[in-house]
């Protein structure tokens, strides 16, 4: 099922405002998970969403029921000479983690409030997000902790790179993915 929500479409330029609603949604969906495992900590969120939104070319959509937030997605390009891919634990041949700046756009969030999971909007907002990039591919990481979430990638046409552990503290195992781009609205 598939509800009617309205997205609204961010930049850099406005997430300064838009910061307090990504912090609040995030604390409520990863409430269980901060609890337990030091990388979900809303503190260490904060940080990386402080990173992400510095960069250049930065985007995010939010999904709202009437005024009600839903969920939302954000990411950006990557940068030339990227380390991002640093923690490949998988061997993988130079031309494909080369970044120019443009080749690869980072779906950094995906996350929707659990009254209305399961209703197609993480669908909307992943579509929504990626439609309009100009990249020739995007990538994104799953935690190999959910499996669900992985697979649920793969019915989309995501492809998995490789295993990657970001040089961070407390940072879980990770499926690196790849999707072609553009995704077809």
């Amino acid at each position: 099922m598939t509800i009617g929500i309205a997205i609204r479409h961010y930049t850099g330029a406005q997430a300064p405002a838009l910061r307090p609603l990504l912090l609040d949604v995030y604390t409520e969906v990863y409430a269980d998970a901060a609890r337990t495992a030091p990388f979900a900590s809303a503190d260490r969120f904060a940080e990386g969403l402080n990173h992400w939104t510095a960069r250049p070319g930065w985007s995010c959509v939010v999904g709202y029921d009437n005024d009600q937030p839903v969920g939302y997605a954000y990411g950006a390009p990557l940068p030339p000479r990227s380390r991002w891919r640093g923690g490949l634990l998988t061997a993988v041949p130079a031309d494909v983690t080369t970044e120019t700046g443009t080749r690869t756009y980072a779906l950094s969030e995906l996350m929707v409030r659990e009254p209305w999971r399961k209703t197609g909007v993480a669908r909307q907002l992943h579509d929504t997000l990626l439609t309009a990039r100009t990249e020739q591919r995007a990538t994104l990481l799953v935690d190999q902790d959910h499996p669900k979430v992985h697979s649920l990638y793969r019915n989309w046409g995501w492809t998995t790179l490789g295993d990657l552990r970001p040089r961070l503290d407390d940072a879980p195992l990770f499926h690196a993915m790849l999707l072609g781009l553009p995704v077809a609205p």
